[in-house]
Order: structure tokens, then sequence, then C-alpha cells
């Protein structure tokens, strides 16, 4: 089956490809056969890897022939032998192979009478392969073997028993689903198994990841989140099925395409009655359905239903496991509804509800509900509903909760389908402004941050609704979350200002209002907030919550203005007391702001980055991984990137991205992966990632803001547009109202950095006003860190060691080689690499405009060479290059010897006892980078290797092209035989 093969990529199946090479053209010795058969259901794409891998045979050296069989039976003896020899006769311009094609077709045509004919046929066949394929590897391709005639049959097993003395290999595909029962193909193939050489693979669907990949290869472009999770669900991952969704997807096309719907019917027609009940109720269920439950929905007897089951599992249709039955695509279900009447359809939910609710095992609640609702039935589906969401919430399925919430609103005004009678229960009384405010704080919960703002404003408009300050609260807390901060601080205000509030509500306001200014990076007034709060919460009962919110902003607000020891036992006090309570939020609170707080001013980067994972770890089991998981893996990422281990911050990064996070939790991700990828060099990804985030911001606070601005500026000064750095800084300086002196700190250093490179570049003028304003803010840095506590003054003094040797650039034209050694021997300090690297640059970069040291400047360059690829910083790598040249200097401080020697034969002897020591030819790579060239030599493209490794394609070909220059060679044949060649015997 196929679809436009065409213009579908071969997608997830680099591995199987790699694999067929092998079995079927490397460790085929001359002489010797083998086999492989691919089996899989229908439109799992054989056909499509039969036509990739006769393409890459022929590229490989082997003849290859390739012939499909007929669905006529014996019809056509050897059909697809003959149909091979023709179309590779068709394409000959060999006039002596051409005659040994012709010949060989003769035979087939002659009369073999007698008891020996078959036999004489079948040697006469091999003789003429053997003269075709003259010295050349044969591999003989055949499609749909499932309608194999009975003579090729006998001839796959004369060849594949070696009694051809040809050497031949075979690739073939069946239709799984068409073995069934005594199918004469089932008795060749166990026959086959028992050679060494044969291997039956059944070609399993696409991944997600694979799904994904081709959806958007068909569509154009990447499918939204929504729609790859229904297009993973209805396809079932069948290429055939994915193919034609995303075709009806690009061309606006509603509903079901008449190819799917017929290909689906045929194969449900084809079952025997009982199966095709059992199929169809399977396709009302919820997956999984339970063995017993599907008995009594059927009502067929034991061994009755266990046969139709059976028969369904070799269809292809369902899929047993221990859990119960599902079907293998659920695009079944939507194309089996349509052949239903709706009485028919109602009728089994009906039965399937009945039988749940009788049962004696514990109640489905979730099950229920669907069941009831879809039976026509909302008086009866309410309640279940309500059950199963107070459920989920009680395990922090809060994704759940909300859908369930969300279905109990639809049900509590819808009417009902069905007449009523008196054995049905009335109609369960309900409050709606309880299902509004149950579904907003679950939406919220689980980071659907929009819905539950929609859901908010539906509640203000209930008579029965909360009263003012209440909603000012809420309303804030969702805004916070959605990352409008300036709207949300405004909304707590309103709430503290509420003539009507009550002591415990304004305990709240003013504890969340302490944390939202946390977050802004106003700690003095987060800190004064916080001590209100703190005393609000003494004088009622009640306030856990709001004593760890509060106790978490003053702790932060306290180490890092005053006193970091005494901060930090205050935060550590709040997470255990957030810990007893066993609040999900508490929790995450309390541990974002230690792992921020450790990562960031306390600079105590090793314990921040472990107190950030497990807490993501924590909250993931508290069911809130869409959101405080996210930010708190976000905040690893930073510890992680800064400390140098940017291959494992990509992992970490690209974990956090599963989740699909929306609103403030987001944002915080895109920066953490921007931040890697501007020191990457990777332009348009960083460039991707900042629009998102600009787009994503309505009203943010500095929180985000300023690392935004941070980020476009030195994306900027990578890309030699000095203008836009400066006006990136100059909108910081202007927005921000933040006491934090370390961000100041590196907004001013990217500010003076931006009108040195402009200076230096001679690209656009220096601003004498932006430069004046510099001085000042760093001036005032310089005032405020000198009475902050020690670990934040350590922080700030290293980038105002960066700002002022970025001065002294300014003031001569070529900077001060001892300020740029001081800024260096900071950040070696506090084992930062990447600036410490920057800063060996500039300083060699002094030393060489002074015409001084140059041996020193020299040894600088290859220092910061060694850090820049280390990290896989490829725009400071390429600087550091372009001045080695211009100076003459050697990075590269390699012996004669470090040119690749080959191995010798493990039988010869050692040249001399004073060997040369091997030399690692990757020595210069990352660790991602080695994983990534380790793919490359698996023949994997950038689009497999991305899938594998959890990055995006672009990003791997910045990768691969950083490779190629650290090895210094130009393709991927290349690469791979230098990464083939290093590796341990």
């Amino acid at each position: 089956m196929g679809s436009d093969v065409d213009t579908a990529p071969l997608v997830g199946r680099a591995g199987t490809l790699a694999m067929l090479r092998s079995a079927l053209l490397d460790d085929v010795a001359p002489g010797h056969t083998a086999a492989v058969f691919l089996t899989g259901e229908s439109g799992v794409g054989k056909t499509r890897l039969l036509a990739e891998v006769s393409g890459r045979l022929r590229d490989w050296g082997a003849l290859v022939l390739t012939g499909s069989c007929l669905d006529i039976g014996d019809a056509s003896p050897l059909h697809p032998l003959r149909q091979a020899l023709r179309r590779f006769d068709a394409e000959l311009t060999d006039a002596r192979t051409s005659s040994a094609v012709r010949k060989l077709l003769q035979v087939f045509d002659e009369e073999n009478p007698g008891p020996d004919g078959a036999g004489a046929l079948l040697d006469r066949v091999s003789q003429g392969l053997h003269v075709v394929a003259g010295g050349r590897p044969l591999v003989l391709v055949l499609d749909d073997l499932q309608w194999v005639d009975r003579s090729t049959r006998q001839l796959l097993l004369y060849l594949l028993a070696g009694l051809g003395d040809l050497q031949l290999s075979v690739l073939a595909a069946i239709r799984a689903e068409a073995l069934q029962g005594a199918h004469p193909l089932r008795r060749v193939l166990t026959e086959l198994r028992r050679l060494r050489s044969v291997r039956v693979l059944d070609l399993a669907p696409l991944d997600r990841a694979g799904t994904d990949e081709l959806a958007a290869a068909i569509a154009g472009a990447p499918l939204p989140g929504d729609a790859a999770d229904q297009m993973w669900r209805r396809s079932g991952g069948n290429p055939f099925v994915v193919e034609e969704l995303a075709r009806d997807l690009r061309d606006g096309r509603d509903g079901l395409s008449d190819t799917l719907r017929e290909v689906f019917l045929a194969r449900v027609d084809a079952l025997p009655q009982h199966a095709h009940a059992v199929v169809h109720a399977v396709a009302a269920g919820v997956e999984p359905v339970e063995h017993w439950l599907l008995a009594q929905v059927v009502r067929l007897p034991e061994a009755e239903l266990i046969e139709a089951v059976r028969a369904a599992v070799a269809h292809r249709l369902l899929v047993s496991a221990d859990d119960g039955y599902r079907l293998r695509h659920r695009l079944v279900a939507e194309v089996l509804a349509h052949e239903l009447l709706p009485a028919e359809r109602a009728a089994l939910h009906r039965r399937y509800a009945e039988v749940l609710t009788s049962a004696t095992a514990e109640l489905h609640q979730a099950r229920l509900a669907h069941h009831w609702r879809l039976a026509g039935e909302p008086g009866r589906a309410l309640p279940a509903a309500m059950a199963a969401a107070r459920e989920a919430e009680r395990l922090h399925g809060y994704a759940e909760a909300h859908r369930h919430w969300s279905a109990a609103l639809q049900l509590a005004t819808a009417p009902a389908a069905v007449s009523p009678s008196a054995d049905r229960p009335a109609p369960v009384g309900v409050d709606r402004a309880e299902l509004l405010e149950h579904a907003a704080e679950t939406a919220h919960h689980c980071g659907e941050h929009a819905r539950a703002l929609a859901l908010l404003e539906e509640l203000a408009a209930e008579p029965a609704g909360p009263q003012a300050c209440g909603l000012h609260i809420r309303r804030a807390r969702y805004l916070a979350a959605a990352g409008r901060s300036a709207l949300a601080e405004a909304e707590y205000r309103q709430a503290l200002a509420t003539a009507d509030r009550t002591p415990h509500e304004r305990a709240t306001a003013a504890a969340r209002l302490a944390e939202l200014l946390l977050h802004l990076g106003r700690y003095a007034e987060a800190g004064d907030q916080a001590r209100e709060a703190l005393e609000l919460a003494a004088a009622v009962d009640g306030t856990t919550s709001e004593v760890v919110l509060a106790s978490a902003a003053l702790g932060y607000s306290e180490a890092f203005l005053e006193d970091p020891d005494g901060g930090l036992a205050v935060m550590r006090q709040a997470l255990e007391t957030a810990e007893r309570s066993g609040r999900p939020e508490d929790v995450a609170c309390a541990y974002l702001h230690l792992a921020e707080l450790l990562t960031g001013p306390l600079n105590i980067l090793e314990e921040g980055v472990v107190v950030a994972r497990r807490g993501a770890e924590r909250v993931a089991e508290l069911g809130l991984g869409r959101t405080w998981e996210t930010r708190l893996l976000a905040i690893a990422t930073n510890g992680l990137f800064r400390v140098g281990q940017w291959a494992e911050a990509e992992k970490v990064v690209a974990a956090a991205l599963r989740h699909r996070p929306s609103g403030a939790d987001a944002v915080e991700l895109l920066l953490a992966r921007c931040r890697l990828s501007v020191g990457y060099g990777d332009i348009e990804a960083s460039d991707r990632d900042l629009e998102a985030v600009a787009m994503m911001l309505a009203g943010g606070g500095a929180r985000h803001v300023l690392p935004m601005l941070i980020l476009r500026a030195g994306l900027a000064m990578w890309e030699g547009r000095h203008d836009l750095a400066r006006q990136a800084v100059q909108r910081g300086l202007t927005e921000s109202r933040s006491d934090d002196v370390i961000v100041l700190a590196t907004l001013a250093w990217h500010g003076l950095r931006a009108e040195a490179e402009a200076y230096a570049s001679r690209t656009i003028a220096v601003d004498p006003t932006a430069v004046r304003r510099l001085r000042e803010v760093v001036d005032r840095v310089a005032g405020k860190s000198e009475k902050a506590p020690a670990p934040v003054r350590y922080v700030a003094d290293a980038f105002l060691a960066l700002c002022d040797a970025e001065i002294s650039r300014l003031d001569d034209g070529r900077g001060d080689p001892e300020l740029w050694a001081r800024s260096a021997t900071e950040w070696d300090r506090r084992n930062h690499p990447y600036p410490a690297a920057y800063s060996r640059l500039r300083q060699a970069e002094a030393l060489l405009a002074r015409r001084s040291r140059v041996a020193t400047a020299g040894k600088l360059l290859r220092q910061a060479y060694r850090m820049a690829q280390a990290l896989g910083a490829m725009p400071l790598s390429s600087e550091i290059r372009t001045l080695a040249g211009r100076a003459r200097v050697t990075l590269e401080e390699s012996p004669p010897t470090a040119r690749h020697v080959p191995r010798p034969r493990a039988a010869a002897p050692a040249a001399t006892p004073a060997a040369a020591p091997a030399v690692d030819e990757l020595a210069a790579l990352t660790a991602r980078e080695r994983e990534v060239l380790a793919a490359v030599a698996e023949g994997l493209t950038n689009r497999e290797i991305g899938q594998r490794l959890f990055i995006s394609e672009r990003t791997i070909g910045v990768h691969v092209s950083h490779i190629f220059d650290k090895l210094q060679v130009r393709t991927r044949v290349q690469a791979s035989a230098i990464f083939l060649r290093s590796r341990p015997e």
C-alpha cells in the first residue's frame, strides 16, 4: 500500500537500513546466500523500504532484480522473477548481459516434462542467474510475497538452501494480516527460519518522533502540539495513514478521506462475524478494554470470544496486552462510528456503563462518565465526571482533573437524549460557580494559563462567585503564571486595597505580592512585603502556604542584600515547612527560589544544580511537570551553562521541552535554550527563541525582559550588528526597576562591549551618551556591590572587572592587558570558563596591539582556544582563530607525531621500544559533538540524529559544522573515518 512515495520521505528506518545492508551484502560471503523477510501490516512502509534499499544496494555495487507477486494464485508461475528480469533487461545497455537475461527468460518458456522437470528448471534458472550476475552480488527483491505462486516458493527454497551454487540475497515483503490459517507461505517461512542466514523481521510502525517528522514533511511545517498528538493517536504510527491524514491537514480537508475509510472498512469486513462485533465493541470502549469487561459487553461464550479476539489480532486490527485490548489505530474507531446508527452507538455505550456500574470491583468514574454521556444520559454522567475530577486532583493529576471538570461544565447544561423514566435517578443539582472554580484552578496548575483566565472571567460573572478580593488574588496568580507580571502586581495591590478583604485574604495577597516582587528583581521591596505578610499570617490560622511564600521571598532578599547564611537558612526552613504541609505549589515555590539563590547570587553552582534537579523530580511527582518542573529544569540548565557543562545542559533543556510548557514556564525554558544557542553560534535558533519570548512577554518584569535583552545584545554582537546590541542594552537600562546588581552589571558589560566592538570594527560610531550612561551604571553597581554581602559582591566584582577592561578598550582603542588579566583570574576563580576564555582573548589582543610579550599572547590564545573548543563556543573560537591568524600564532601545539599513524597489525612486533603515544584525534570535540559524530558514523541524517538526541535538526547542523572545523575535514565520510579509527580496539 503506497501513497505518493515519490514525495514522502523515508523516516525512522535508519537502523533497519543499516541492518539490511549488513544482512544482504556485507555479511554474505562469496558462494553463500542470505534472506530477510519483512512482515508488517498494510501501509507500514514495506514497499517504500524495499524501493529505498534497492536503490542503495545498486549504489553499493550489487545487481538488484525487483519484482512483485500478483493476487492471482498459481496462474502465473515464477511471475515475480520473470517481471524482475524484464525490468532489468529494459534498463540494460550492455549487450552481453542483455543476451544472458534473454536466454534465461527463454528457459521459462520451455517445456520440462517428466518427474525431473521441476528440478532441472530450478537448476537452469540458478545457472542463468549466475551468468546474469557476472561475479557481482545478486539481490532479488520481491514485494507482496503473500501472493507468491508455488513455483516461486520452490525456487526460493532451492536457492536459499544453497543448492544453486550462487551468491544470492533475497529481500521480500509480506503483508502480515494475509498469513492466516493454512497459508502455504507459512510453511515455507518455517522451513527457511531454520537457516542461519535467513531473518524474518516484523516492520513496526513509526515511533512518535518518526510520526511527527513524516507529518511535518507532508504538511510542509511541524504540526502544532494538539494536532501532532491527534495525529499520533489516530495513525498509530502507520506511515500510509500518517501521509493521508497529513495531506488532508495540508489541503484543508475535514474528516476522513475516502481512501482511508475504504481501506479500514475492507479490513474490518474481512473479519469473521464475532470478530467483527469484538472490534466494534473495543472501538466504542475506553482503552484498554479488559477481557472481563469485553466479555460482558459482547455477551459471547468464552471460547468464541477468544477465537474472535484472536482473529482481530491476526488481522492487525487489535493489539492484545496483559491489561486488555486496544485498537492498533484509533482511526478505526472513527471509521466504525459512522457505520453504526446513533441508536446502536448509544446502546453499546449504555451496555458499557451498566456493566461498569454493576461491577463489584472499584468503579472507574472517568470511564463511567464517558459512557453515560455518549449513551445520552448526562444526568448519570455528571456525578461520575465530578468524582473522576476529585480523584485526579487527589492524585495531583491536574491535566486529567481539568479535563473532567470541563466535561462536568458541559454536562451540567446538556439536555438528556433519552426519555425520562422512573428507573433513572433524578438529575444531580450542582453549583456552576463551584465547577468553574475547580476548572480554572486545575487549568492553572496544568499550565493552561489562558484557559484559566477565561474561566475566571466566567466565574466573576456568576452571582454565586467569589468576592472581589478573592477574584483579584486568583487573577493575579494566573497572570503571573502567564508571564504578565505588571498586570499581576496591579491585581495584588487592588486586592490589598479592597475594603471587604478578610485577614486571611490580606495575608495571602501580601505573601504572593512579595514573591512576585522577588521574581521582578526588586529584592528590597520583596523583603519589606514579606515581613508584613509574615506578621499578617501569624495572626490568622491556616496560613501555612502564606508563611512558605513569604519566608522564601524574605530569605532570598536577606541573602542577596544583607546576610547570605541567615537568608539561606530561612529558605531551607521554608522548604521543610512546605514539605510538611504537602501542598504541591508550596513545595515547588520553595525549591525554585532555593535553586535560584544557589545558582545565582551565591554562586554555589554545583549544589544549586543538584537542588534544581531534585526539586524537578519532586514536583513532577506532585503533578506539576508542565509548570514548575520546567522552570526548575531551566534553572539547572543555566547553572550547567555557567560551569561549562553545555552538553549536559542541552539534554536537560530538551527533556523539559517535552512538556510543551506555556506562559512564564515556556519563557524560562526558551531563555535557557537560547543562552546555549548564542554560545554555540546557532543564530537562527537563537533568533527564533528570542522572537517567541518577545511575543509571549506581555507586561513582563525584569525577571524575563532583562535576560532577553542581554541575550539579544550578545547575539547581535556575534552578528556584527553593534547598533542592535546598543539598542537592547539601552532599552534594558530604561525599563529596569531591578536592584539586582549582578543583572545590571551583566547588562552594563554587554553595553560597553558593544561600544568597544563598534570602535574596533569601525562599523558604527561610538555613542558618547550611551558610554557615559554605562559608566554611571558601572559606578552605581560598584557602589551598591560594596555594601552587598560577600557572595553577591563576589559575583558582581567579576562582571565589574569585565566592565573596567572594556572601558580600557574605549579609552585607548587597544585595551589594558593587566585589566584583562585580572578579569581572566576573577572568572577562573569562579569556575566560569566562557568569560575566562573571552578575557584571555582580549588580553592577548591588547598585548599584540602593543607589540609586546608576543609569546605570552600566543600562550593566552591557545588557552582561550582550548577552553572555547571544549565548550563548543564557535563564535568565540572563530574570533580567536582570526586573531591568531593575523598574529601568525599556531593554536594547536601538536608534535610531529600528532598526525594519524595506522595501527599495526596484531601479529606485527612493536617498531621501537619508545613508540610515540597515541594521539586522540577527537580531543578537541565536546562530549555532545562526540555523540553527534558517533551518529554520523552510523550513517544517520541530521534529522535522525536530532530525534535520537532530542535536539533540533538545525542545531545538529551547527554541531556538524563545528566538528568539520575542528577535525579539518569537508565531508561526513572523512569525519566518520576519523571517528572509526579513533575508537579503542
